[in-house]
C-alpha cells in the first residue's frame, strides 16, 4: 500500500504540526477541583473554559468594618512616651522657663530609661537600643553627681521622688588617706646609692 517513507513523512508532519501549535491555557484549579480522584478515561472533563471560583477575592464593601470608638483608638507608643516625658519635666522643673536644670533633665531621662528597659525585656537582642540605654544611664549618673556636688538636699529630694538607685560620689581622698593604713615601702639598701665627697 504505502511505502515506509511516505508513512514516516505523514507522521512527522502530523507530530510537527501539533508540536508547534499554540498550547491551550487550562484552568488547572477548576479541573482539579471538579475532577474525581479516580476518573476513567471515558469521563471527559467539559468545564475547562469555566473560570475559577473567586471566593478568595474580597471587594471593598464586602466586609463590614467595625466602627471604632474614641476609647479603642490608641496612640503610638512613642507619642505616649513623649507625653509622659513632658509631664515629668513639667513636674520637676524649677521655673516656668526651665529647660536645663539637672532635675528637668534627669526626670526626662528617667522616663526614657524606663521605656527602653521595657522595650529590651520584649526584644533582648536589640543591641543598638541596649547601647543607647547604657549611654543614657551614664549621662543621668553624671548629672546626679553634678547635682550632689552643687546641692545635696536637692539631690536627695530628686533621687527619693524618682526612685532612682544612685550611689552618691565619695570624697576624693589624698594619697595618705587612701593608702595610710598600709605599711610603707621598705628602705633602699643599695650599695651604689651612697654618695661621698670623694666620688663627687
Amino acid at each position: 500500500m504505502y511505502t515506509k517513507s511516505v508513512l514516516l513523512l505523514v507522521l512527522a508532519t502530523v507530530s510537527a504540526s501539533s508540536a508547534f501549535a499554540p498550547m491551550m491555557q487550562l484552568n488547572t484549579r477548576s479541573v482539579m477541583a471538579s475532577r474525581p480522584l479516580f476518573a476513567d478515561a471515558a469521563d471527559e472533563i467539559n468545564d475547562v473554559d469555566e473560570p475559577a471560583p473567586e471566593d478568595f477575592i474580597v471587594n471593598v464593601g464586602d466586609i463590614d468594618e467595625p466602627e471604632l470608638g474614641d476609647d479603642s483608638v490608641s496612640a503610638p507608643a512613642w507619642e505616649e512616651l513623649n507625653e509622659r516625658i513632658s509631664a515629668m519635666r513639667i513636674k520637676y522643673r524649677r521655673s516656668e522657663n526651665d529647660t536645663g536644670s539637672p532635675e528637668y533633665q534627669v526626670a526626662g531621662m528617667t522616663e526614657r530609661i524606663s521605656y527602653l528597659t521595657e522595650h529590651l525585656k520584649q526584644h533582648p537582642k536589640d543591641f543598638s537600643t541596649r547601647r543607647g540605654l547604657v549611654a543614657l544611664v551614664n549621662k543621668r549618673r553624671r548629672l546626679l553627681n553634678y547635682l550632689f556636688k552643687e546641692d545635696v538636699q536637692r539631690y536627695k529630694d530628686l533621687v527619693s521622688s524618682l526612685g532612682v538607685r544612685h550611689r552618691a560620689p565619695s570624697k576624693i581622698q589624698t594619697k595618705v588617706e587612701k593608702y595610710g593604713r598600709f605599711p610603707g615601702p621598705k628602705p633602699n639598701k643599695y650599695k651604689n646609692k651612697q654618695i661621698t665627697k670623694t666620688n663627687a
